[in-house]
């Protein structure tokens, strides 16, 4: 997909722009064309998840991206940045050491878990998928709640 494409212009203008703002979160549809195919990114997370940098990896990622406007191609970089051994990262990468490992979790995705899209809330039983307002959310949480008083998350 191309940023400069009426597709994802409007889609950010009609629904990423205006829950960013509300939210406090300075996003900006990155100007990287055409959009880069994930799965090497993908593929990092699993290692950066078996160095206990998981979650440092994805933030530096989405915002690289998001925020900055940077290709995701630096991965390396960005790796090096959350504290990761950058050649142990780009070597793995170059290997695809990681492919069997993300592969799994998709699948597990889409067949297990019944991913359909993203982003995706579970809230109980229930499966929300694509951009939600706050008060969608903050209504089937309540429904939750009160279908199971006294449950841990209450």
């Amino acid at each position: 997909m191309r940023p400069e494409g009426d597709y994802l212009q409007r889609a950010w203008q009609q629904s990423v722009y205006p829950i960013a703002r509300r939210m406090g979160v300075p996003i900006t549809l990155p100007p990287v064309s055409p959009q880069p195919h994930t799965h090497l990114a993908f593929e990092g997370f699993q290692h950066a998840k078996d160095h206990g940098k998981g979650n440092e990896y994805n933030h530096r990622v989405l915002r690289a991206f998001f925020v900055e406007g940077r290709d995701i191609g630096v991965l390396k970089k960005l790796a090096g940045e959350v504290g990761l051994d950058e050649k142990e990262f780009e070597a793995a990468l170059r290997t695809r050491r990681y492919r069997e490992a993300h592969q799994r979790a998709l699948r597990h995705a889409y067949e297990e878990a019944g991913v359909t899209g993203v982003p995706m809330f579970v809230i109980g039983d229930r499966m929300l998928t694509g951009l939600q307002d706050e008060g969608t959310l903050e209504a089937v949480i309540e429904e939750e709640l009160a279908r199971h008083p006294g449950s841990p998350v209450s």
